[in-house]
C-alpha cells in the first residue's frame, strides 16, 4: 500500500516534536504500507472495477481488518471507547495506543464522507479535551476510492475543510491524515469482498 500524501492538520507542543511520537508515527506508516492485496503478495494490487454501481467495485473492510490485526499484535487496543457527549453519547475509535504521554488514535475510513467528518470531529474533540495526544485518519485518494465501495470518503472531499481543523485551539497534540492508494491494478487479482449490508453493497 502506498501513502501518497501526509496532511498535517495540527502539530503543536512538546509531544509533537518528541522522539516518542516520531517512533509511533514511523510504526504506523510501516503498518499501513504493509497492507497488501491479495494477502501475502507483498503489494497492493486492486481489481480495476469502478464501485459506482451497486454490487460493483471492491470492498474495504477486509483491508481494514488486516491492519487492525497488525496493530493488535503491537499492543494497540481495538474499538477503544470514546464518548462524544461524556456519559451520554457513546462512540469508539478503531484503534488506540496508550503511550506514557497519552492516547494515540488511528481511524481507518471504511464509510462515506460523513463518516470521515465524524472521525475527524471526534479526534478534534479528544484533542481539545486533552483526552488524546495524537490522532491519524487513514483515507483513500480519489483514484483509489474510484475502485472501492460507492461514496466512500476520500481526501479530495475533505480537503476544502482542512483550514477549519488547522485552526483548532490545541496547544499540545497531533492531528494528521494519511492518504492511501493502491500500488497497481490488475484484472487477474480477485475483487476485495464487500460486506453484506445495503450500504456496503453500494
Amino acid at each position: 500500500m502506498k501513502i501518497v500524501h501526509f496532511e498535517r492538520l495540527l502539530h503543536v507542543g512538546p509531544f509533537a516534536s518528541s522522539a516518542e511520537w516520531q517512533n509511533i508515527r514511523a510504526g504506523l506508516i510501516t503498518a499501513v504500507q504493509a497492507v497488501d492485496w491479495p494477502p501475502g503478495s507483498g503489494k497492493f494490487t486492486i481489481h480495476p472495477e469502478s464501485g459506482k454501481e451497486r454490487g460493483k467495485g471492491n470492498g474495504v473492510v477486509p483491508i481494514k481488518k488486516d491492519l487492525m490485526a497488525d496493530l493488535k499484535r503491537q499492543q494497540w487496543k481495538l474499538e477503544d471507547p470514546f464518548h462524544v457527549i461524556p456519559g451520554k453519547l457513546p462512540g469508539k475509535f478503531d484503534a488506540a495506543f496508550y503511550s506514557p504521554h497519552g492516547r494515540i488514535i488511528l481511524e481507518w475510513e471504511s464509510g462515506n464522507i460523513s463518516s470521515s467528518h465524524r472521525a475527524l470531529n471526534k479526534m478534534s474533540l479528544g484533542l481539545l479535551r486533552g483526552s488524546i495526544a495524537a490522532a491519524v485518519l487513514v483515507i483513500p485518494s480519489r483514484p483509489f476510492a474510484y475502485y472501492l465501495t460507492g461514496r466512500i470518503g476520500n481526501f479530495p472531499e475533505l480537503e476544502p475543510y482542512v483550514d477549519l481543523w488547522k485552526s483548532l485551539p490545541v496547544t499540545d497534540g497531533v492531528l494528521e491524515i494519511f492518504v492511501i492508494e493502491h500500488d497497481a491494478t490488475s484484472t487477474s487479482v480477485p475483487k476485495i469482498p464487500k460486506g453484506k449490508d445495503g450500504r456496503a453493497l453500494e
